[in-house]
């Protein structure tokens, strides 16, 4: 009797611990794919998609064949509600994708990497007028000073803003409508997937029939396109492992693993320009966040362990 907790509480800490490993490699796996798309820059942005889209199809449906998991995906399709959501979530994250490849490949990582450092504060917003979702006075305060950051931004370096925000946003909105679906997260992606696919691969068979090397002008390349689908399903396999072992709070503290990764690169990497406006905005992001952090942290306190 008197070892079940500790047995409890070893077991909560274990997984714990494994959900902060998977975690880690998913998020850091995304902060460095910029790496990857500056390998592929030659290649159009809309190429990179649809091999994006294709590969990962492959991929996705023999994991689904393989865990028999097709019943579960005819179900979702089955249901309306969820099949209109879910095309509003796939050209969401088309777009998303489009832009940040586009962003990487043409010398803004920068306004990237900002982009999803808003993007958990523009989950706040969409929760607060959307969800109608209370904040704390430390979450108004981080909205407020991620605006001001923004402001700076439009002030002092707005040919890029555009990006970030669109970025943000586009993200944001993909979560918010996917958190109304009643799917698990590979299901959803494999529909959304199942969506665009048809158009990937149309984009593809007309740039060869128009003579683009839409496959890749050798084979490296071509081999470098193909691991696109990897690159694509592996994140977001280790982050649903980090997410059903993890509080959310501990996941959102997370996620800004990724975008420091990008904003590391841009800079010392690819020594791309860092502005004063830059410089602004991110201190009062960066400020906003911890105050953020701060206040989930509090929260998560308040919650007791699962049993």
């Amino acid at each position: 009797m008197n070892d079940a907790a500790p047995l409890s509480a070893d077991h909560h800490r274990h997984r714990a611990r494994a959900g902060v490993g998977f975690g880690l490699a998913a998020y850091g796996l995304w902060g460095i794919l910029p790496v990857y798309f500056k390998m592929v820059a030659d290649v159009s942005p809309f190429d990179i998609v649809a091999h994006r889209v294709v590969w990962s199809m492959v991929l996705l449906g023999l994991g689904i064949t393989l865990f028999g998991r097709w019943a579960v995906v005819r179900a979702a399709i089955a249901d309306r509600r969820s099949i209109r959501l879910l095309a509003v979530t796939a050209t969401l994250i088309a777009g998303n994708w489009l832009l940040y490849v586009h962003a990487i490949n043409s010398g803004h990582i920068l306004a990237g990497s900002l982009g999803y450092y808003l993007n958990p504060l523009a989950n706040i917003l969409l929760g607060r007028f959307l969800l109608s979702e209370r904040l704390t006075r430390l979450q108004w305060l981080a909205v407020a000073l991620a605006g001001a950051g923004v402001a700076v931004l439009a002030a002092g370096a707005l040919e890029t803003l555009w990006i970030s925000l669109t970025l943000c946003f586009s993200f944001a909105f993909y979560g918010f409508f996917r958190k109304g679906i009643a799917v698990d997260s590979v299901t959803g992606l494999t529909i959304e997937t199942m969506m665009l696919f048809p158009l990937a691969t149309a984009w593809l068979a007309l740039g060869l029939a128009d003579g683009r090397a839409a496959l890749g002008d050798d084979a490296a390349t071509f081999g470098l396109l193909a691991s696109a689908g990897v690159l694509s399903t592996a994140p977001l396999l280790l982050f649903t492992e980090a997410a059903r072992r993890l509080r959310y709070s501990t996941v959102g503290m997370l996620q800004f693993i990724a975008p420091t990764l990008q904003f590391l690169l841009a800079v010392f990497i690819y020594g791309e320009p860092l502005r004063q406006a830059h410089i602004a905005a991110f201190a009062a992001i960066w400020i906003a966040l911890a105050l953020y952090i701060a206040s989930s942290v509090h929260a998560a306190r308040r919650v007791p362990l699962p049993e």
